[in-house]
């Protein structure tokens, strides 16, 4: 789309940081916008021989010290462009606030398809499970990078993750609530009381999803996997059952749960982490540590969906679908708690 009023800038001075700090690039430079990236403004740059580009920037704005950080994109970026783990190629970085008004980053434009419906309909049934299967081999061969080796030895905090993000998402979920939730208060005091005894630690990507990659126009392989903001140090459990949480959330929430998979043509919860456990060569998680980790998901994602609706309430928020998060807050909150007494109860 064209570029919102409030996130215009000068095009000319950027053509001229690019000149100087993209090699290939030729001036001038078309400058139109993404709809997506609310929370980076992300731009589409064509250069004056047809070379195209995408720059990912900071709002304009106060904004929180360590939010919007496109310096960590960028290096985590530059980092992975040295491995097998498919990412665009990132071009340079800049800091000087007098370019564009915020710091920002100049990567690659992957010229493919992005899958935003996990029913894949735009793809015939018979070539849907190796997108999916496409979409799982990435997530392995990202947990098994040599982070250390890459200089992101200092990217997080090694252990201890699960606990930390349940410590942290449990604080602005107290902070942002609306109204009493009874099994989010149940939750709130049995996920830190029930943490697994794992402690692996891997590069994640934090929002690994099919919508934030970018696959070849026409094979099943991804070009590259976008939208690095939150990655960090993490679990790889953690990252694999999220992406996973896809299978137990129903229809009406753009989940798996309730359609006829082996009529679309489409996998399993069972099938696909089976597959990421042999590509990883880590053990299939026994079956009480596996639903600890959906449940931890569910709650963490009530805790976002509460924290969009709060801003929602008090007109801050970016999306005008904000309001529509409040909704969900309760049942992903419940269905959480469904889990744990699932666990509960094969303990007993």
């Amino acid at each position: 789309m064209p570029v919102q009023e409030k996130h215009r800038f000068d095009e000319r001075r950027l053509a001229s940081f690019m000149a100087e700090h993209v090699a290939g690039f030729t001036a001038p430079a078309t400058v139109e916008q993404f709809k997506g990236g609310q929370s980076n403004p992300t731009y589409r740059l064509t250069d004056g021989a047809g070379r195209r580009y995408v720059l990912r920037r900071k709002p304009p704005g106060k904004l929180l010290p360590s939010a919007h950080a496109v310096d960590r994109e960028f290096r985590v970026i530059s980092a992975l462009n040295r491995t097998d783990v498919p990412t665009p190629r990132a071009y340079a970085l800049c800091e000087d606030d007098s370019v564009v008004g915020t710091a920002f980053y100049i990567m690659e434009f992957c010229d493919g398809r992005v899958l935003w419906d996990p029913l894949l309909p735009e793809v015939p049934k018979e070539g849907r499970l190796a997108i999916y299967r496409a979409k799982f081999d990435v997530l392995a061969r990202l947990h098994a990078v040599d982070y250390a080796g890459l200089g992101l030895a200092d990217f997080g905090r090694p252990g201890s993750y699960v606990a930390r993000q349940i410590s942290r998402w449990g604080k602005q979920y107290k902070a942002s609530e609306t109204e009493a939730i009874e099994a989010m208060d149940r939750l709130l005091e049995w996920l830190p009381a029930h943490l697994p005894q794992n402690d692996e630690t891997v590069l994640v990507h934090g929002d690994y999803r099919l919508d934030n990659m970018v696959f070849h126009p026409s094979e099943p392989r991804v070009l590259g996997v976008i939208d690095w903001e939150i990655s960090t140090l993490g679990d790889p459990l953690a990252e694999l059952s999220y992406l996973c949480m896809l299978w137990r959330t129903p229809k009406d929430w753009g989940g798996l749960h309730g359609h006829d998979l082996d009529a679309l043509g489409l996998p399993t919860e069972q099938e696909m982490v089976a597959y990421y456990c042999s590509l990883s060569k880590r053990a299939v998680p026994a079956p009480a540590l596996w639903e600890f980790y959906m449940a931890y998901n569910l709650f963490r994602v009530s805790c976002i969906r509460q924290g969009v609706y709060a801003r929602a309430l008090d007109g801050t928020a970016s999306n005008m679908r904000a309001a529509e998060s409040g909704k969900l807050v309760r049942p992903a909150a419940e269905l959480a708690w469904q889990l744990v007494d699932r666990i509960a109860g094969a303990a007993r």
